[in-house]
């Protein structure tokens, strides 16, 4: 028997060659320079927070170099897919817009030339791969059962031996051709092992574009590359046919990859294919309640899902200006400078990232995105919050909808200055920053008076200052003016200097009639500029809410 025969017994439905694969998967015609990088989840259902960094970097890196970025699912561990678990991955990420130029767009759909983008789809492609390597004495068959595999690992413990299937505990490297064939034809299960050619006392050295340097000993185990019970690929050989077929320039992955890059190496070389770029991300860490640091856990922590801030209502924008503050040490630096430049206006750097980790803070998540709904113009922010609010606060939603230039012009209260009101860090703050503006809202309330709270005073500067003093075509200076003017008739100080000399000799000050009003036709004792709202509400609007106190 031939190593073809083989070859042939161990993939008797493969026809397609390595040729023939190579040609369907051409050079790209990119500019020089341009990255092609990937997103290559398991399709689990949801994206995480330290996902989400990985898949932002490389979308970034791509659209940095006017390349293409694409979403490939890594579906060989059958054991981690659940139902519907691409169209979550899709919609995570959308949620953030980030939109993949090539691969899956829906559960079933796809768009680009090099896919499929499926790895279970892509069955046949490693076959024929394997079957190759098998023609070529550098994969064959291993029909050793788990029993005989934990009993060479106890061994090793018990030696004190590196764990693996490598040298004379690689038993099956030794069958002749004859008696792998024999094995096959008479039904014994097997998987595919690749042949490693390495030498554990040599070295290699990994050129990472973020950490430098990092030197490994030659891979020298014989790793499994295609399963016995569905046959499909392990990660290690999916990874290395898929990134050189779809001709991914640089890959971007969790540090916890690195000591798994000799394998990769080996594949890479073994296979005649060009290796990728590889740049091995630092953790995303959170302090513990007991000061230690420690990954952020999907299981634990609630901000370690993306979902989390869709149902808070952070902008995704804003989102992603704080995953850049972790990707890249000199981005805060280059924002502050810029606070109104894009992202798209940032380049990525390799040499800022931290190799030790970034700590996940969700405190300065909401602080960023705070500024950034502060910067939004009243139309934006309109626009950005109302399909959030379609989703999470229905009877919100129908109100700006009914009353959108109404609500266009709440928003614009102090906006668009050199120092906007920071009131929302989030869509799901503005219900309650604006709710007492819309009179279905305004019912059964509770007002929050402060320092004048005796019902009898409360009306009598009402009445007086809406029916004698205020006007709504004031401007605001005279608006104020009027406020003081009768403000010293009721017996309150209209200048905060002299009730702070001599508070004895007034009822209370201007800051105390302000408020008086302010509660009265909002109930809130905070609220953004009163003239502005006293504008907005009207004269009619004002009155019917005075009437309602009681």
């Amino acid at each position: 028997m031939t190593l073809k025969d083989l070859a042939d017994i161990m993939f008797p439905d493969v026809t397609l060659t390595v040729d023939e694969i190579e040609k369907r998967y051409p050079e790209r015609d990119l500019e020089e320079g341009a990255e092609v990088t990937r997103f290559a989840p398991s399709p689990t259902g949801f994206v995480h927070m330290g996902s989400l960094l990985s898949a932002f970097q490389d979308f970034k890196l791509a659209k940095d170099t006017k390349g293409i970025f694409y979403l490939r699912i890594e579906d060989t561990d059958t054991l981690r897919t659940v139902e519907n678990g691409i169209s979550g991955i899709i919609s995570d990420l959308a949620n953030f817009d980030i939109y993949p130029d090539e691969g899956m767009i829906s559960e079933t759909e796809s768009i680009g030339n090099y896919g499929p983008y499926i790895q279970s789809e892509r069955k046949k492609i490693y076959h024929a791969y394997a079957k190759y390597l098998v023609e070529k004495g550098l994969a064959y068959p291993c029909f050793c059962s788990k029993e005989s595999l934990d009993e060479t690992r106890k061994i090793q413990e018990l030696n004190k031996e590196r764990i693996g299937y490598y040298g004379s505990y690689a038993r099956c490297r030794t069958l002749s051709v004859d008696e792998a064939y024999e094995k096959i034809k008479n039904g014994e299960e097997f998987v595919v092992r690749f042949k490693s050619m390495g030498d554990f006392n040599n070295k290699i050295t990994l050129n990472d574009r973020m950490r430098g340097k990092i030197e490994f000993p030659e891979n020298d185990m014989d790793i499994v590359i295609i399963k016995s019970n569905d046959k499909l690929p392990t990660y290690h050989f999916a990874h290395a046919i898929d990134d050189h077929l779809m001709h991914t320039t640089t890959v971007m992955r969790g540090e916890e990859w690195i000591p798994s890059y000799p394998i990769h190496h080996d594949l890479f070389k073994t296979l005649g294919f060009k290796e990728p770029l590889y740049a091995h991300l630092g953790l995303v860490l959170k302090i513990d309640e007991n000061g230690t640091r420690r990954k952020l856990s999907k299981r634990k922590d609630p901000e370690a899902s993306v979902s989390f801030y869709h149902e808070k209502g952070i902008p995704p924008e804003a989102t992603k200006l704080y995953l850049m503050t972790i990707a890249n040490s000199n981005f805060e630096e280059w924002f502050l400078s810029n606070p109104t430049g894009k992202l798209t206006d940032f380049k990525m750097d390799f040499s800022k990232m931290s190799e030790s980790g970034s700590l996940f803070d969700v405190e300065k998540l909401f602080n960023i995105s705070k500024n950034y709904i502060s910067r939004m113009t009243s139309q934006e922010l309109y626009d950005k919050s109302l399909p959030w609010m379609e989703e999470y606060d229905k009877e919100l939603f129908e109100l700006m909808k009914k009353y959108s230039d109404y609500t266009k012009a709440i928003f614009n209260i102090e906006r668009g200055g050199e120092k906007p009101r920071k009131d929302y860090a989030s869509f799901s703050d503005i219900r309650g920053g604006i709710w007492y503006m819309y009179d279905e809202l305004f019912k059964d309330v509770n007002y929050e008076y402060q320092k004048v709270t005796d019902i009898d005073e409360i009306k009598k500067i009402l009445n007086l200052y809406f029916n004698e003093y205020y006007d709504i075509n004031d401007d605001k200076d005279t608006w104020f003016s009027k406020m003081k003017e009768m403000t010293e008739k009721l017996g309150y100080a209209s200048n905060m200097k002299d009730y702070k000399k001599n508070p004895e000799n007034y009822k209370g000050n201007v800051a105390d009639i302000s408020t008086v009003i302010r509660v009265s036709i909002t109930s809130r004792s905070q609220t953004p500029d009163l003239y502005e709202i006293l504008k907005l509400l009207g004269i009619d609007r004002i009155k019917t809410r005075i009437n309602m106190i009681k």
